[in-house]
């Protein structure tokens, strides 16, 4: 991730809902830096023994509460946001940032890190004050997914995947 620290950068984030796409996963999976990886029954068994607390799933209203916040959080740090869903088990953001360092020596990693777990953060804050809170301790799976997306072709095409894509191929699972 090349970046002067001052130019903006768009970035597809996914994050998923707890205990609903393991490490390992049948319908494959992606890892931090290294990208999609294929599925390994045994590491998604593993996982799921290791699980604390029932997977969570959101409902209408949650996912709705979430889009929301999602899009007041990125007004707020002003962000600009091109599309957000908020599906059963899962989110994606796109969005373009001049990431926030927290201190000299910093990566841009990090900065961009910031930007998902304070979108996180801040789904989470929502989904535990609804009418109908979410209770688990944990909401989401460690980390998400981070793409940095290029050129503004691949922000459109990474749009259009939020916004329509997801219906057409059921991805509300």
């Amino acid at each position: 991730m090349a970046n002067d620290f001052n130019e903006p950068i768009s970035l597809f984030i996914t994050w998923t809902t707890y205990g609903s796409w393991l490490p390992g996963d049948s319908r494959g999976w992606r890892k931090w830096m290294r990208g999609e990886r294929l599925p390994q029954p045994l590491l998604e068994d593993w996982c799921r023994d290791r699980m604390t607390e029932k997977p969570v799933r959101l409902d209408a209203l949650q996912r709705q509460a979430v889009e929301e916040v999602v899009r007041e959080h990125a007004e707020h740090r002003g962000w600009v946001l091109h599309a957000v869903s908020a599906r059963s088990n899962h989110v994606h953001v796109a969005v373009t940032v001049v990431p926030k360092m927290s201190q000299a020596g910093s990566r841009v990693a990090d900065g961009v890190k910031r930007v998902r777990d304070e979108l996180k953060a801040n789904a989470t804050r929502v989904l535990r004050r609804l009418e109908r809170p979410v209770h688990n301790e944990k909401v989401w799976t460690k980390g998400g997914d981070i793409q940095v997306v290029e050129t503004n072709d691949d922000l459109e095409q990474v749009v259009i995947y939020i916004q329509e894509a997801q219906d057409r191929m059921g991805r509300d699972e």
